[in-house]
């Protein structure tokens, strides 16, 4: 008889508390060193569309986790010799390609599903 390895839940945030990857935390200076970009060029990624970080107080961008690894993709992009308009393209086709797949799935689990739906008609008042 072998011995199960134990599932031990993911170590917490050094912070003491889990932090989501869409959770907007990161203000521009902290995301454009993360992502190893120049604060500029994020307020410019934002006004193209590429990016869209949470505005807070109307002013302030903050970035999430998503975000920044989004940074790292339009940065590989564009080194890779793309310009700006064909990174957003080629994004904008990534997330219609992702929903497409969501949809299929779903299509598919439907078709699968071998639950008995039973339709009753409801009475009308004569």
């Amino acid at each position: 008889m072998t011995a199960q390895p134990s599932r031990r839940p993911a170590p917490p945030a050094r912070t003491g508390f889990p932090i989501a990857d869409d959770a907007p935390v990161y203000a521009i200076s902290v995301a454009a060193q993360l992502a190893g970009l120049h604060p500029q060029t994020l307020r410019q990624y934002d006004r193209l569309g590429l990016v869209t970080p949470t505005r807070v107080g109307g002013r302030n961008r903050l970035y999430s986790a998503n975000d920044i690894a989004r940074l790292h993709e339009i940065a590989d992009l564009s080194a890779d010799g793309l310009s700006l308009e064909g990174i957003r393209r080629i994004l904008d086709l990534q997330a219609e390609v992702a929903s497409l797949r969501r949809m299929l799935t779903d299509l598919r689990r439907d078709q699968a599903s071998t639950a008995l739906v039973v339709w009753r008609p409801s009475r009308s008042a004569d």
